[in-house]
């Protein structure tokens, strides 16, 4: 516990772990993120809390698509390259293997469990250091067996990124 019970408190809501992925033209990009949810059932909305300075807030901007790469636990170290912003490793794409999703052309990462592909539906101004990115899925797939449970989280990192 802090001296502080709001960051505390929100300390207390459990996250998973992904990658984002985007492009523009040839220009990819791949970051994690975890400030996530299904926000609609019909049509299949999700959201995200993407950081307005992220190099990938650029490329969804101007693509108006994403993809959402989900990971299993064993899989934790394919997603380390991705944790550093673009401007501190601007090479983080180099030799990174992914096929094109076939509804977006985002990267889908190779070793990710699962995938959505999004279109963005909006891009929230909240007003604060986070935009609110609401997209629609438009495609996803299955592509390692798995519950629920073995996917990848904050939890099984012992990380944090709230607050």
């Amino acid at each position: 516990m802090s001296d502080d019970p709001i960051k505390d408190a929100l300390n207390r809501i459990p996250y998973g772990f992904y990658t984002l992925t985007s492009h523009y033209h040839d220009d990819y990009n791949a970051m994690v993120f975890n400030w996530f949810t299904q926000a609609s059932f019909t049509p299949r909305l999700v959201a995200i809390g993407l950081a307005r300075k992220s190099y990938t807030h650029g490329l969804i901007e101007s693509s108006g698509v994403f993809a959402i790469n989900v990971f299993n636990k064993e899989d934790r170290d394919s997603l380390t390259r991705f944790t550093k912003a673009r401007a501190k490793q601007p090479e983080k794409m180099d030799g990174v293997s992914f096929a094109h999703g076939p509804e977006t052309g985002c990267p889908i990462l190779e070793g990710a469990a699962a995938f959505l592909e999004c279109k963005v539906v909006q891009m929230l101004n909240t007003g604060g250091d986070h935009d609110i990115l609401v997209g629609e899925v438009i495609n996803a797939a299955i592509l390692m067996e798995g519950e629920v449970e073995d996917t990848l989280t904050l939890l099984d990192l012992g990380w944090s990124y709230a607050g």
